[in-house]
C-alpha cells in the first residue's frame, strides 16, 4: 500500500508564504536601484566618450558614499521589526524617525565635504585631463542628492521593519521611471548635457525620498508618534550603525583587493574580473532579497519573545538561501554561453573567465547561506558580532589574495580566494547561530 504523502508542517507554510511576500518585492527594489546608474550611462554616453569616463568617475564615488551608510537600512529595520513584534507600533515609528533625522544630519555632512573636495576627489580616482570637468560637474550636482539618498535607505528599513517591502519596490520602480524622463529631458531637449543628467538623478532622489517621507509621517500620525528630532535616540541609531558600518567597510575592502590584484594580473583578467564582478553582483542581489526578508522577520520573533519562531525561521530561511544558491549556480553555468560573449568577443578574455566563473557557479549554495545568516544576525541587532566576523574574514582573505600574483592560479586561483573569503563568512556566521547568543528578545536589544 502507497503511503499518502505527508502535509507540510503549517509552520513551514507561514514561513515560506512570509519569505516570499517580503523576498520578492525586495529583489525588485534592490535591483531598480543600479538601473539609476544604467540610466545614466546610458543616456550621457551618446554625449561623447569624455562625458561617460567622467560619469563612470563620479558613479562610483556616489556609489561608494552611500553604500557605506547602508547601515542606515538594516539597523533601522532590525530596530522597527522588533517593536512591531512587541506590538508597539508608536515606537516602531519613533525609532524610524530617528533613523531618518540621522540620514538627513550625515546626508548633510557628505555633502559639504564633497562639494568643496569634488575636483580633488575626481583627480584621486585617476579620471584624465578630458574627462575631470565633466566628473566633476556631475559629483557637485549629484552631491545635493546624496541626503535623499541617505533618507530613502532609512525610511526603506522603516518600511521593512513593519513588513512592508512592497511600498519599496513601486516608489523605486516610480523613481525610475521619472529619472530615465528627466534624464532625457535635460540633457537633449534642455541642452543641459551631463549637468543634465545629474539634475535629473537629484530629482529623482528627492521625490523618492518626499515620497517615502509622506507615508511614514502618515503613519505616524495615525499611531501617535512624534516627529520632532530626538537626541537620545538619533544617538543611539547611530551606535547601532557604527558595527555594521565596520562590516561594511571591510566588506568594501575585501572587493578593493581583489580588483587591486585582478589588475596586476594584467589587462585580460582585470577584464574578465570585471564581468565576474558584475555577474557576482547581480546574484548578490537574489540572494540579499532573501536576508532582506530574515532581517524583518527575525525582527519581528524576537521583539514578540518568541525564540522558537525565530528559530524555525532562521532554518527556513538556510534551507532558501541553499536552494537559491544550488539555482544560481545551475542557472550560471548553463547560461554562460549565452550572457559571456555579451560582454567580451574577446577570445583571451572569455577562456580566462570561464574556469574562474565556473568556481563563483559552485560557490553559489555557501553564499545563499552566509547572506541569510548575515540578514539573521542583523535582524536580531547582532551588529557587533557581525563586525568582527567580517574583520576576521578580512584577516584571512588578504594575505591570500595578495599572494596570487606571485604564486599563480591567475583569475580562477583570485575567485578561489574570494571562495574561501565566503567559507570563513559562512563558519563565523553558523558558529553564531548556533550557539544561540543572538536569540536575545524584547522590543529593544
Amino acid at each position: 500500500m502507497t503511503k499518502a504523502p505527508t502535509a507540510q508542517p503549517p509552520s513551514r507554510r507561514r514561513h515560506d508564504r512570509e519569505i516570499i511576500a517580503l523576498a520578492v518585492p525586495a529583489f525588485g527594489a534592490l535591483v531598480a536601484e543600479p538601473l539609476f546608474v544604467m540610466v545614466d550611462s546610458a543616456v550621457v554616453g551618446h554625449l561623447g566618450t569624455p562625458q561617460l569616463a567622467g560619469l563612470a568617475v563620479a558613479a562610483a564615488l556616489l556609489t561608494t558614499a552611500v553604500s557605506i551608510f547602508v547601515f542606515l537600512a538594516y539597523a533601522t529595520t532590525a530596530a522597527v521589526a522588533r517593536q512591531v513584534g512587541a506590538g508597539d507600533l508608536a515606537s516602531a515609528i519613533r525609532q524610524g524617525m530617528d533613523g531618518i533625522w540621522l540620514a538627513l544630519l550625515i546626508g548633510a555632512a557628505v555633502v559639504a565635504v564633497t562639494l568643496p573636495l569634488a575636483p580633488w576627489l575626481v583627480d584621486i580616482f585617476g579620471a584624465s585631463d578630458t574627462a575631470s570637468p565633466y566628473a566633476t560637474t556631475y559629483l557637485r550636482i549629484s552631491s545635493l542628492g546624496i541626503p535623499a539618498m541617505l533618507v530613502v535607505l532609512a525610511a526603506t528599513g522603516v518600511l521593512r521593519g513593519l513588513q512592508d517591502t512592497r511600498t519599496p519596490l513601486y516608489v523605486a520602480i516610480g523613481g525610475f521611471t521619472v529619472n530615465g524622463a528627466l534624464n532625457v529631458g535635460l540633457v537633449y531637449g534642455a541642452g543641459l548635457g551631463i549637468a543634465g543628467s545629474a539634475w535629473g538623478t537629484v530629482i529623482a532622489q528627492m521625490g523618492m525620498a518626499l515620497v517615502y517621507l509622506i507615508v511614514v509621517v502618515r503613519g505616524a500620525r495615525r499611531h501617535g508618534a512624534s516627529l520632532r528630532p530626538d537626541a537620545a535616540g538619533i544617538r543611539a541609531s547611530a551606535q547601532a550603525g557604527v558595527p555594521l558600518l565596520v562590516r561594511t567597510l571591510s566588506l568594501r575592502a575585501v572587493l578593493m583587493i581583489a580588483t587591486a590584484v585582478a589588475a596586476r594580473l594584467g589587462d585580460t583578467d582585470i577584464a574578465a574580473h570585471q564581468i565576474i564582478l558584475s555577474l557576482w553582483s547581480l546574484t548578490a542581489f537574489a540572494l540579499d532579497a532573501i536576508a532582506i526578508a530574515g532581517q524583518a522577520i527575525i525582527g519581528r520573533y524576537l521583539g514578540a519573545d518568541d525564540t522558537k519562531g525565530a528559530r524555525e525561521a532562521c532554518r527556513r530561511m538556510v534551507q532558501w538561501g541553499i536552494a537559491s544558491g544550488m539555482v544560481l549556480g545551475v542557472v550560471i553555468v548553463l547560461a554562460r554561453p549565452l550572457f559571456v560573449p555579451l560582454f567580451t568577443s574577446d577570445t583571451s578574455v572569455q577562456d580566462t573567465l570561464l574556469p574562474a566563473l565556473l568556481v563563483v557557479a559552485l560557490s553559489q549554495p555557501i553564499s545563499g547561506v552566509v547572506f541569510v545568516l548575515d540578514g539573521v544576525l542583523m535582524g536580531a541587532g547582532d551588529g557587533r558580532y557581525l563586525a568582527w566576523a567580517m574583520i576576521l574574514t578580512l584577516a584571512v582573505f588578504a594575505p591570500v589574495a595578495l599572494l596570487v600574483p606571485s604564486l599563480g592560479g591567475g583569475l580562477t586561483a583570485l575567485w578561489a580566494a574570494m571562495t574561501l573569503m565566503m567559507i570563513v563568512r559562512l563558519v563565523t556566521l553558523w558558529i553564531r547561530m548556533r550557539s544561540g547568543r543572538w536569540l536575545v528578545t524584547g522590543a529593544t536589544r
